[in-house]
C-alpha cells in the first residue's frame, strides 16, 4: 500500500525528467540555429569581400594597361610597368585566400542546411537591431533555452530530496493466500499484514536524504552562477555589438568616403602628370584594406548579432 505522497512524487520526478529532456532539445535547436546563422554570414561577407577584391583586380588590370601603352608612347617609365604587375599580383594573391574563404564558407553552411552549397544567398538581415529588451535582461535571461536546463535540473533534484524525504516513511503491505490442500486437510486461509521496521536510519535513509539535500545545494549554486555568467556574457556582447555599431557609422561617414576621394584625387594628379602611379597604386591598396576592414567589422557585428538573438 503506497503512501499517495511517494506515487505523487514517483510521478512528479518522471515528469521532471521528461521536461529537462524537452528543455535540452530547446538549446540544442537554438545552437543549431544560432551556428546556422553564423554560417549564412560568413559566407555572406566572404562573398562581399571577394566582390571587392574581384573589383580592384579589374581596375588594377586597366591601370596595367594604361602603364603599358604609356611606356610604348614614351610617356612613362618601364618600372611603372613592373610596379603595376607588382600590385596586381599582390591583390591576386589575396583574392586567393577571400576565395579559399568563400570555398570553406559554402563547405560549412551546406553541412548546415543540407542544400546545394551553391545556391545563391537571399537579402542579407538587419544587423542593426536585436530582439533584446535590455531593461528586462535579469527577467528574460532565465527563459534562455541554456538557462531553462538548469531550471529543469534544479527543479528534477529539489523533487528527488522530496521524495528521498518521503522514502523514510515505511509503506505497509497486505497479503491474502487462499490453499486448496490434500483430503487430509482442510482448506486454508491466511491473512498477513506486513510493516517494515526502518531501524538505523541514521545510516541509511538519513544518508541518502543528506545526499539528495546536498544535490540541491549543488544545483541551486549551479543555477545562479549559471545564469550570472549568461547575464555577464550577453551584456559583453551587448556592449562590443554597439561600439561596433558607431564603428561602422564611422567608416561609412568618414572612412570609406575619404578613401575613394584620394584615389580619385591620385589619378586626376597622375592623368595630369603631377604624380606617379606608384601615388595611384598606394591609394588604390589603401582603399581596398580600408573597404575590406569595413566588411570585417560588419562580418563580425553580424556574428554578434546572430548570438544575441
Amino acid at each position: 500500500l503506497t503512501r499517495g505522497d511517494k506515487r505523487r512524487l514517483r510521478a512528479e520526478r518522471f515528469e521532471r525528467e521528461a521536461e529537462r529532456s524537452a528543455a535540452e532539445k530547446q538549446a540544442c535547436i537554438a545552437d543549431v540555429m544560432r551556428d546556422t546563422a553564423l554560417a549564412w554570414l560568413e559566407r555572406y561577407y566572404a562573398e562581399a569581400m571577394s566582390s571587392v577584391v574581384a573589383e580592384q583586380a579589374s581596375e588594377m588590370k586597366l591601370e596595367i594597361e594604361a602603364a603599358e601603352a604609356a611606356y610604348r608612347g614614351g610617356r612613362g617609365s618601364q618600372a611603372d610597368v613592373f610596379v603595376a604587375r607588382s600590385a596586381l599580383a599582390a591583390i591576386e594573391d589575396r583574392r586567393s585566400d577571400v576565395d579559399r574563404r568563400v570555398a570553406a564558407a559554402r563547405i560549412m553552411l551546406a553541412r548546415w542546411t543540407r542544400s546545394d552549397a551553391d545556391l545563391p544567398l537571399g537579402t542579407r538581415p538587419d544587423i542593426g537591431r536585436v530582439a533584446l529588451d535590455r531593461a528586462a535582461l535579469d527577467k528574460d535571461i532565465v527563459h534562455h533555452p541554456q538557462s531553462q536546463v538548469l531550471v529543469r535540473e534544479q527543479e528534477l533534484a529539489t523533487t528527488e530530496a522530496n521524495l528521498a524525504r518521503a522514502e523514510k516513511k515505511a509503506d505497509w503491505s497486505v497479503e491474502f493466500a487462499y490453499q486448496r490442500r490434500g483430503p487430509a486437510y482442510s482448506d486454508m486461509v491466511s491473512i498477513g499484514v506486513s510493516v517494515p521496521l526502518q531501524w538505523n536510519q541514521r545510516k541509511r535513509q538519513d544518508r541518502e536524504l543528506a545526499a539528495k539535500l546536498a544535490t540541491v545545494e549543488e544545483v541551486n549554486a549551479e543555477v545562479e552562477e549559471g545564469l550570472r555568467t549568461h547575464l555577464a556574457e550577453v551584456r559583453l556582447l551587448l556592449n562590443e555589438w554597439d561600439s561596433n555599431q558607431v564603428r561602422i557609422a564611422r567608416y561609412e561617414r568618414e572612412l570609406l568616403p575619404l578613401a575613394q576621394a584620394r584615389t580619385r584625387a591620385s589619378i586626376a594628379a597622375y592623368r595630369g602628370g603631377k604624380t606617379g602611379l606608384a601615388d595611384v597604386l598606394a591609394a588604390r591598396r589603401d582603399e581596398l584594406d580600408v573597404r575590406l576592414q569595413a566588411l570585417q567589422l560588419e562580418s563580425d557585428t553580424a556574428r554578434l548579432w546572430a548570438q544575441l538573438n
